[in-house]
């Protein structure tokens, strides 16, 4: 006997047990004005795939993706 691959299970549209909606990944550009719940306002001044660098004042930090803590303004 061989095992089968379990298929994806469907919901009905008004079901309550639906999937929750993959979240957006924002996404920033050079000089973007943004905030950080941990270091405050700072400006975008490196891009990468999984990641932004921001300068907080006399501080630079590596923000990686998902930017669950950091805001554009």
């Amino acid at each position: 006997m061989t095992k089968r691959a379990s298929a994806q299970r469907r919901h009905h549209p008004s079901s309550p047990f639906k999937p929750q909606p993959e979240p957006e990944i924002e996404q920033f550009a050079l000089h973007d004005r943004v905030t950080h719940d941990q270091y405050g306002l700072g400006r975008v001044v490196g891009e990468e795939d999984d990641a932004v660098t921001v300068e907080f004042g006399d501080r630079r930090v590596r923000v990686p993706s998902p930017f669950s803590k950091l805001t554009r303004l």
